[in-house]
């Protein structure tokens, strides 16, 4: 499942999307938005995308992940527009037969998204504004 979505993200059905009854682990990455970005306190973030090229670009993950884990399902959900202090920017999950590879796949997919997939992120602090970069 991969979704991009304006509205609050459905955790439970991202959940729901990864469970198979081979899978031993599911692991989850939920990425909030935090009120502080080094000393500037962070009031909101705006996130744009252009859309059918960031769900090809998921795919793509998905599809390494698979390659080099034993991974049996995947659900990404990426919110887009405005969101405030506390509001989850985007969920995803993983369900492998074990742990460890559990773990090493959501770290791989949640890294590599924020490098290569055209979802950019403004934040908007006290005094300005800046659209930021994927940070490695």
């Amino acid at each position: 499942m991969i979704e991009i979505t304006s509205n609050k993200i459905d955790r439970e059905k991202v959940l729901g999307a990864v469970a198979h009854l081979e899978g031993g682990a599911i692991c989850t990455f939920i990425g909030t938005v935090r009120s502080k970005t080094a000393d500037k306190k962070v009031l909101r973030l705006e996130y744009e995308c252009y859309e059918p090229m960031a769900i090809q670009e998921i795919q793509k993950i998905i599809d390494f992940a698979k390659v080099k884990w034993p991974v049996l399902a995947v659900a990404v959900s990426h919110r887009v527009g405005t969101l405030q202090l506390g509001d989850e920017a985007v969920v995803l999950a993983v369900s492998t037969p074990h742990r460890k590879e559990s773990f090493e796949a959501c770290q791989f997919m949640i890294d590599t998204l924020k490098q290569t997939v055209p979802i950019w992120k403004k934040e908007i602090f006290e005094g300005g504004e800046e659209w930021v970069s994927a940070h490695p």
